[in-house]
């Protein structure tokens, strides 16, 4: 996927987007922004990982 002339690999959007929701529910639900952060960051960089890591 072209994006602003540059290729991306799926997996990085992905990644962006479950990040993303993950923090915003989490916000909803604890109402600290610091968890929602940290775990979003957590979700985010597994996922790029185990795209990466998968042969």
């Amino acid at each position: 996927m072209d994006i602003a002339g540059t290729a991306w690999p799926v997996f990085k959007l992905e990644a962006l987007a479950i990040g993303l929701v993950t923090a915003l529910v989490l916000l909803l639900i604890t109402g600290s922004p610091a968890a929602a952060v940290l775990v979003a960051a957590m979700v985010a960089t597994l996922r790029w990982a185990v795209a990466v890591l998968r042969p």
